[in-house]
């Protein structure tokens, strides 16, 4: 296996993502600006989509290459740590903080798709505040809440996973 380019033991897709996550939430703080008090509400809507696009391409990128690839998480961590690590309690303390990654890795695209698919259907063209406001701006910080909680907890996995490996 290659080294991701951060220089750490992971998979390059690995080492895309994890940037993906450490740039997605200041984006999303930036685009959360534009349309609270810049009222730019076309920025806001063209970065949220292009925001959800280009995690969705990485996202998807990720997991081929992680499941199809590299066969799965285990096998990137184990070449990592060294073999027999998976039988470690290091390993179980790493498998959960994935699993807590996941709760909302997974519920992340759901509700970012929701939010987007109805603010395209329910919003004029261009983009000006309706009905539809309301329900949008829970949905969004919903939405921002359960991104910013994957990065956190995507960047935490990967350095229990892989930075402190050594």
């Amino acid at each position: 296996m290659t080294d991701g380019f951060l220089g750490y033991h992971a998979s390059f897709m690995l080492d895309v993502v994890v940037c993906a996550l450490a740039l997605v939430v200041p984006a999303l703080i930036f685009s959360l600006y534009l349309v609270k008090f810049r009222r730019n509400f076309v920025w806001h809507r063209n970065m949220q989509v292009t925001l959800g696009i280009v995690l969705l391409v990485t996202v998807g990128a990720f997991e081929i290459d992680l499941q199809i690839v590299h066969d799965g998480w285990e096998e990137i961590v184990e070449n990592a740590r060294g073999q027999g690590w998976v039988e470690s309690a290091d390993f179980t303390f790493v498998q959960r903080l994935l699993w807590i990654h996941l709760v909302f890795a997974i519920s992340t695209p759901v509700l970012w798709a929701t939010t987007l698919v109805l603010a395209l259907k329910r919003f004029p063209a261009p983009p000006t505040p309706c009905e539809h406001s309301r329900l949008h701006k829970i949905l969004g910080w919903a939405s921002a809440i359960d991104i910013t909680l994957t990065s956190i907890t995507g960047l935490i996995f990967y350095y229990h996973a892989f930075i402190s490996a050594g």
